[in-house]
């Protein structure tokens, strides 16, 4: 298991996805089969693809950086701030596991709503 490997093409997979181009990310780095456990995704290859094509299409203009990766046997967590319209912004955890070819096979997330105001001076990122 290349953990340093898994992390890069969690992080390209996810990259590539977000800015427009999932069928692309799917074909790349994905496995023989997706399993997702957000409840607003449907599961499967058409489901992801359809939801980012979705997001693309309706927020053109959203944006993410990748803030810290962490990686551990198959799994790895990838820690990203998002930036959406209006300066609606997110935090998110995203847990991708890894089959035995190292292929992307399974996904689980949080998504936190970054707040206006803080009771403590320190980002959520």
């Amino acid at each position: 298991m290349n953990t340093a490997e898994n992390k890069k093409n969690a992080i390209a997979f996810y990259r590539l996805a977000y800015e427009g181009n999932p069928k692309e990310a799917i074909e790349k780095y994905v496995g023989d089969k997706y399993i997702q456990h957000n409840p607003g995704v449907a599961d499967g290859f058409q489901g992801f693809i359809d939801y980012f094509e979705r997001m693309k299409s309706e927020y053109p203009e959203k944006s993410i950086d990748f803030v810290r990766s962490v990686a551990e046997g198959d799994l790895v967590a990838l820690h990203t701030h998002q930036v959406w319209p209006d300066d609606d912004q997110y935090i998110t955890m995203d847990f991708f596991r890894f089959d035995e070819n190292g292929k992307i096979c399974e996904h689980w997330d949080s998504i936190q709503q970054i707040p206006k105001e803080s009771a403590n001076p320190n980002t959520m990122y």
